[in-house]
């Protein structure tokens, strides 16, 4: 293979940027825009049905950077207000906030299952139901956070308010531990059964649940975009600062939740649910005191309103010009309406896929007034506005390919602890590793591969590959769901090994055979989840930015109904005309390593998908690195 030295060196990396060498990125010339620096349009053009305007018109121009507020900062298409420069000087406060949120919300419902069938008395499929009617509540209420953020209060007072409420379902939580008269009595000893929650007590449980819910819906759409707010992404620096904090965002999630799979865990089942309960609030509080501790050094993106009505409008405008031709190859010039964007705005350059999406941009006769200001905006769109759309269109199609990954991450919530359950799971003589905390292998992977991956593999890739995060993020997400397939046919392997040793009379296996499918899990999550969250921050609209942030709690929402699916029907399929379940409750009865490969094939077949989506995505966010940059950061688009 022939590699052309102006995006790739020649390297060991060189089948995987072939891979998923995207034709928008094969041709080494870059667009360039050439603006008339007095803001002139030449309109000309046709129409099938009419005659497109042909004149001269004055844009109004720009303010000039003096008549600008020192407090004021242009990002995109946004406007944001600041005290002081965000960067690192306001990562402590952010990154520590979540920290805090994350100890006190995760903490709290780390051991949540067993509050409820232990504490609260609840059968097993009464707490099934009520965990998947909450989780998938607090999946979809990010839409709605992110919609009012994007929309109308802004990241920093969703984040304030959310937080809140967050705080107002843990001591609602908290209390319910604390007075008797809010639980179930407890058991007595030798009833065959306990007596369940009353009304009154099911009505607290489910109001604190909900307050939780709306804390998950403002925060999570909100925290990383609030972050990645504080970089200037027109900078090399700026950049370089987006993608580590997406990389030690995520590590330190990892770390908080490897704490409250064991310490968390441990306080609530074996010293006392009120205080397993009160440290988590307690921890909350910390969290919100130092969120707005560090509210002066914070850029703040001012909301502009309904982030849905622009892509209403281009999908009007499109529609009305539907008819209209557009002009050809070198005849662009003037033809588009291009108002010039506040100085310091990331510039999203015309592009000719999605063609029906341009002619809304397309001036006809009357679109504009003498002096080169839209007539009606739901009839002529600037080409900023249709290329915004468009990045929602190239968006739509890799979403989907996301949800194999967290199909395969979610069956070892259960499956895998069943496993467990009938291997070794003794260190030593007397300590034996709870079925629950086997995950913290995962999470122990991805907390020591993601420093190695920013601090030295990436530099490392970015000075071969000459790409800014060393390779592009769909590349990343294609090598998470490679791992997440790999994962799922080790976790067969393992499985057919265990059930031979245990029908065949051989002590049990040791639970270190479960490490391997772990370990590898933590990369495609490393790789694949990672990724999404920053591609979603990257490639969305600016103006919508939350919203698209907020599509990875989507992904686990369907993925989670996509495997209650894909259980029920193995379940009912399987075990008929003498075949064996493969999902009986005896495990060793069953064939729980097919279930394994379904998923597996599953993913091969969706890989496939995703490369050819790939391969045709165009990036809007900076992604090449330039010949001429010194630094060797400073990624430019190349079409």
């Amino acid at each position: 293979m022939k590699c052309n030295h102006q995006l790739i060196h020649c390297s060991g990396n060189s089948f995987l940027n072939y891979l998923f060498s995207y034709p928008d990125t094969i041709n080494t010339t870059k667009l360039k825009l050439k603006f008339n620096h007095s803001f002139r349009m030449e309109l000309e053009g046709e129409k099938k049905d009419g005659k497109v305007m042909k004149s001269s018109s004055r844009l109004p121009s720009p303010p000039s950077p003096e008549s600008l507020s020192g407090d004021i900062k242009h990002g995109g298409d946004k406007m944001t207000t600041k005290t002081k420069p965000g960067g690192w000087k306001s990562m402590p406060f952010i990154l520590g906030t979540d920290t805090f949120e994350r100890l006190g919300s995760f903490g709290l419902t780390a051991n949540f299952t067993v509050f409820l069938l232990n504490v609260f008395h609840l059968n097993i499929v009464s707490a099934s139901n009520m965990l998947n009617i909450w989780s998938s509540i607090s999946n979809f209420t990010p839409l709605i956070g992110a919609f009012i953020s994007d929309a109308y209060i802004g990241k920093f007072w969703t984040i304030a308010i959310a937080s809140f409420a967050q705080f107002l379902g843990m001591v609602t939580m908290t209390t319910i531990v604390s007075r008797p008269g809010m639980l179930p009595p407890p058991c007595t000893v030798g009833s065959p059964q306990c007596e369940g929650p009353t009304r009154s007590q099911l009505g607290y449980l489910i109001m604190g649940m909900g307050f939780l819910s709306i804390g998950t819906g403002g925060i999570r759409p909100c925290s990383i975009p609030f972050g990645v707010d504080q970089f200037d992404s027109t900078t090399p620096e700026g950049r370089k600062g987006i993608t580590s904090f997406f990389n030690w965002y995520y590590m330190s999630m990892t770390v908080v939740l490897i704490i409250c799979l064991t310490v968390a865990v441990y306080i609530q089942e074996n010293v006392s649910w009120v205080i397993g309960f009160g440290i988590p609030t307690g921890l909350m509080v910390i969290g919100i005191g130092l969120f707005f501790l560090g509210m002066r050094r914070y850029v703040r993106v001012k909301p502009e309103g309904s982030v849905f009505s622009s892509v209403a409008r281009v999908l009007v405008a499109a529609y009305r010009k539907r008819r209209v031709r557009l002009p050809e190859d070198g005849a662009a010039a003037g033809v588009y309406y291009d108002p010039p964007l506040p100085p310091g705005s990331t510039k999203l350059p015309l592009t000719k896929d999605y063609g029906f999406l341009s002619k809304a941009a397309v001036v006809m006769d009357g679109d504009v007034t003498g002096d080169g200001k839209c007539r009606n905006r739901w009839r002529l769109c600037s080409i900023q506005e249709t290329e915004e759309v468009k990045c929602i269109a190239r968006v739509i199609p890799i979403w989907p390919a996301g949800i194999a990954c967290s199909l395969a991450i979610v069956q070892q919530i259960t499956f895998t602890v069943n496993q467990a359950r009938q291997m070794n799971r003794h260190l030593g003589r007397r300590f034996q590793i709870p079925a629950g905390s086997l995950f913290v292998v995962s999470l122990l992977t991805i907390s020591l591969w993601l420093p190695f991956y920013d601090r030295v593999l990436v530099p490392w890739a970015r000075k071969r590959t000459r790409i800014i995060g060393g390779i592009t993020i769909l590349q990343r997400m294609g090598i998470g769901l490679g791992f997440s397939i790999l994962a799922m046919a080790v976790a067969g392997s393992v499985e057919i090994k265990r059930r031979a040793a245990a029908n065949g009379g051989a002590p049990p296996l040791s639970v270190a055979w479960l490490f391997p499918q772990l370990m590898v899990m933590g990369f495609a999550e490393a790789f694949n989840i990672l990724g999404q969250i920053e591609f979603y921050n990257k490639e969305f609209p600016e103006n919508m930015i939350s919203i698209g942030n907020s599509l990875t709690s989507v992904t686990w929402g369907v993925a989670g109904y996509v495997s209650t699916i894909l259980v029920n029907t193995v379940h009912k399929t399987t075990g008929v005309h003498g075949r064996p379940d493969w999902l009986n409750d005896d495990i060793n009865a069953g064939r729980l390593e097919n279930f394994y490969f379904v998923i597996a094939g599953m993913g091969a077949v969706n890989l496939v998908y995703f490369v050819l989506v790939a391969r045709r995505y165009r990036y809007k966010s900076k992604v090449w690195v330039d010949d001429d940059d010194e630094n060797g950061d400073n990624g430019d688009l190349k079409v």
